[in-house]
């Protein structure tokens, strides 16, 4: 039976089975509440009279809540002053609860943001805490560990859409097969609440554990300075551009052409995809590079953007596939782009290298999600959607010079 004991034949230490299926159910239970307001939206609309912008700018509040709590964790070094293990418990759920209680509002649109920000604030305790856990123990398997974990994320995303459309089915609570909008909020609640117990009574902290430092402005300059590390962060903001707006814009997509639980069932499909993308893309790195794997699928993501205004008329399945093969490639190059960084950044300011590109990935999606929600409104998606290409075309711009590497 595994131990966390090293061999004395190899010396390698071994990891007990637990911990990665662990790491990943809690990664992907927490992370549900990412986007379970934007699951119900329909609902809430119909029941507060929420505006028609509302779904851009509670996405934002979750948005600016990570960026605020990612920079906070950081400069107090919340995850090496306390067990991570804790830390990821706690976060998910004080998360949770703050989810859950958006079912004592009653159309209170100023309380719902607040809410919303302090879910994304308290996020960061999961993700990235949940990423720190995942490294300590997995370093020789990096690569494919972090394809995994990120994966968790985007199930994560996608499972209040799927509770919406699965959930009361069965029991026939809701109208048009739909579940109650307060029920999916709750039920995710729980979810991320049991995910947080269960990292910290199953996930010990790991006797390999890497001690934090502080973050430093001269990580800023790196980003600029440092040829490969402005390849590797430029290129994720090309695809911050692209990747939350898609997330939020999908539903609205999809209500084109399907209706009731359909549009959930189809997001979450979609969004769910994307799993395969980042799993799918870690072990395709293992073959042709890291570099090779997150141009390719950032590239094909672009070239679903400029495809909308055809797919939006083409035959259903033709249109059910495109935006399938959208939600495969726009998460898969993600993991890929956090680890050429990582791999890229001096050692000793690695960690604020990262924290400064994910502070700044999120803020580019903030401004994405704003101007397209907006854009939707007033004009036609196969008029909106083909800009989103611009992301992946910058990315894919600077990002040249690790492409030519491999």
């Amino acid at each position: 039976m595994p131990s966390t004991d090293s061999t004395p034949q190899t010396g390698v230490r071994l990891v007990p089975r637990r911990i990665l299926p662990v790491i990943v159910l809690s990664q992907f239970a927490g992370t549900s509440l990412w986007f379970a307001v934007n699951a119900v939206m329909p609902d809430l609309q119909a029941a507060w009279g929420l505006p028609a912008g509302a779904v851009g700018s509670l996405t934002s509040a979750v948005q600016l809540g990570f960026v605020a709590g990612t920079l906070v964790f950081a400069l107090l070094l919340v995850a090496d002053r306390f067990s991570p293990s804790r830390v990821f418990m706690v976060c998910a759920v004080l998360g949770a609860l703050a989810n859950a209680a958006v079912v004592l509002l009653s159309g209170q649109y100023a309380l719902l943001l607040g809410l919303r920000f302090c879910v994304g604030f308290l996020l960061a305790g999961v993700y990235p805490v949940g990423m720190k856990i995942a490294a300590s123990w997995y370093r020789e398997r990096l690569d494919a560990v972090m394809g995994v974990l990120i994966g968790a994320l985007v199930l994560g995303t996608a499972l209040p859409h799927g509770l919406r459309a699965l959930g009361v089915d069965a029991s026939g609570l809701g109208a048009g097969g739909l579940a109650p909008w307060q029920v999916v909020i709750l039920m995710v609640s729980v979810l991320a609440a049991l995910g947080g117990l269960a990292t910290a009574f199953w996930v010990p902290d790991s006797p390999d554990l890497p001690r934090g430092t502080p973050i430093t402005p001269r990580a800023l300059s790196v980003i600029w300075s440092d040829r490969r590390v402005r390849a590797s962060v430029f290129g994720y903001f090309g695809h911050m551009w692209e990747l939350y707006t898609f997330f939020v814009l999908l539903p609205l997509v999809l209500a084109t052409r399907l209706a009731g639980a359909q549009v959930s069932a189809a997001a979450f499909v979609v969004i769910a995809a994307g799993f395969v993308g980042c799993a799918g893309g870690g072990l395709w790195a293992r073959r042709i590079g890291s570099a090779r794997v997150a141009g390719i699928q950032l590239g094909a993501s672009g070239l679903c953007c400029l495809l909308a205004p055809l797919m939006l008329a083409a035959p259903l399945p033709v249109f059910l596939l495109w935006l399938l093969v959208w939600g495969v490639t726009v998460s898969g190059d993600s993991p890929q782009f956090s680890t050429l960084t990582a791999h890229n950044a001096p050692r000793e300011i690695a960690g604020s290298v990262l924290t400064f590109a994910n502070c700044m990935g999120f803020i580019i999606s903030v401004v994405s999600i704003e101007l397209f929600v907006r854009a939707s409104h007033t004009h036609s998606f196969g008029s909106v959607l083909p800009w989103l290409a611009l992301g992946p075309a910058l990315g894919l711009w600077l990002f040249r010079p690790l492409m030519r590497r491999v």
